[in-house]
């Protein structure tokens, strides 16, 4: 007999007690809360041949996780490859093939046509819409969900997560209005949502709205942290907030509190953490012996060239806690990865290798050589992935070297620039408020 899930859409190898497990993992997963893994392994254990299961946990365990979790990723990827699906579920087990291989672009194309033809299927929207964060894709971002909200109504129960993904690629294109209403009513709908919680977030943060960000971020902090694997993200957004509004001590307690007090092997934490201490540092504030800890976990990590986003926040990391084995170890691994195989090796020749070149030079002192290698690649940063918010770090990174090397009509220049697009700049602290 055939069920379908809770989207209506067909799955193989389950039965109806699997099924309910899987819809409740679904759910879990698109907030990015709860035990989404328990429910998926009570699903496989009663149908060991659910594909979807072992696609989901195939996902989950591959899609920005640690290392020590992407072996069950794999296994998982295996056990879906062996047995018999549909068309759709062939789909997302090709996808995963893909992103096995390296090629994260091949794997969003993929999802795409799965959900051309299947636009209900919103893990397929929702693994689709990450795969274009890590490569940069905002217009797909956007586009994928567009092409598919036309099937889904509010009646649907996972139409709280679509309207999320709608929300974030509509900010990540320039549309904010419609990003934070689109946010918003996903919230409302499902506050549990930290994706919709995040895509808001951007939208202020975009826009320079540092205390309605405060304010929206903490007006219910419980339900899009607890329990949450994304939580840390939308507490560095809340710092964020604070430091954009100079409130450093209230960062450092975030950072020291539920940022990375408890130090994460998560590649998305540990970019969190390490993109604020560098953004700590260029306003000027002595962060202690913080970096150490976040540099301990690199070191331990030890596993470089895979993603140049991620090597460029470990090389802040290494940099700033005068580790030169780690400064030496994420060199040699972008050089390995120029002749590697997948997305990787491009991203690190057109952005990776002179970003991650650019913030030694920065943490070294050579300021001018900071400018060249930034001012070069910062037009074309969206290839090696993140968001705009979190890729806004090479801007402000530049500023600071253009100061500091004495190339004063650079930094009025680029601060022009800044202010035209966030009209409340003179607020920040540190860098940019000394130059202007």
């Amino acid at each position: 007999m055939q069920y379908r899930d809770v989207s209506g859409t067909i799955v193989s190898g389950a039965s109806a007690k699997a099924v309910e497990a899987f819809d409740a993992a679904v759910e879990s997963f698109h907030c990015y809360a709860g035990p989404a893994p328990q429910f998926l392994e009570a699903a496989i254990a009663d149908s060991p041949d659910f594909v979807m299961a072992h696609v989901l946990k195939a996902w989950m365990n591959l899609v920005g996780a640690p290392p020590e979790t992407q072996a069950d990723g794999l296994s998982a990827y295996q056990a879906a490859l062996q047995l018999d699906g549909n068309d759709r579920e062939r789909g997302h087990v090709a996808a995963l093939s893909a992103l096995v291989g390296g090629e994260v672009q091949t794997a969003s194309r993929i999802l795409e046509d799965v959900t051309i033809v299947h636009p209900r299927d919103a893990l397929a929207l929702h693994f689709g819409q990450l795969c274009d964060y890590f490569t940069g894709d905002a217009r797909m971002m956007r586009d994928r969900i567009a092409r598919a909200l036309p099937h889904w109504s509010p009646s649907q129960p996972d139409y709280h997560a679509v309207l999320g993904l709608a929300a974030f690629g509509l900010e990540e294109s320039g549309d904010y209005a419609r990003a934070e209403a689109a946010g918003r009513q996903a919230v409302e709908l499902n506050p549990r949502n930290g994706w919709a919680w995040h895509a808001v977030a951007h939208v202020m943060e975009m826009q320079d709205r540092r205390e309605d960000g405060i304010a929206f971020l903490r007006s219910d902090t419980r339900a899009w942290s607890e329990e949450s694997f994304f939580q840390v993200h939308n507490w560095w957004h809340l710092g964020l907030f604070h430091l954009g509004l100079g409130q450093v001590q209230e960062v450092l307690n975030l950072w020291d509190g539920p940022i990375y007090g408890e130090p994460s092997r998560v590649m998305m934490d540990m970019i969190d953490a390490a993109a604020m201490l560098w953004r700590l540092n260029l306003a000027g504030v002595d962060v202690g012996a913080r970096w150490d800890r976040i540099a301990d976990v690199y070191e331990a990590k030890a596993q470089f060239g895979r993603s140049a986003f991620d090597d460029a926040h470990a090389m802040m990391a290494f940099v700033s806690a005068n580790r030169r084995e780690g400064v030496e170890a994420v060199l040699a691994a972008q050089k390995a990865a120029l002749c590697g195989p997948g997305d990787n090796a491009e991203a690190v020749r057109v952005v990776g290798l002179p970003v991650i070149q650019g913030i030694q030079a920065y943490g070294e002192g050579d300021w001018r050589r900071c400018v060249e290698l930034l001012r070069d690649v910062r037009n074309r940063a969206y290839r090696f992935g993140g968001s705009n918010a979190q890729r806004d770090l090479i801007d402000i990174t530049l500023i600071d070297a253009a100061r500091r090397s004495g190339e004063t009509s650079l930094e009025r220049a680029l601060l022009a620039e800044r202010a035209a697009a966030q009209p409340v700049v003179a607020r920040e602290s540190g860098a940019f408020s000394r130059a202007a």
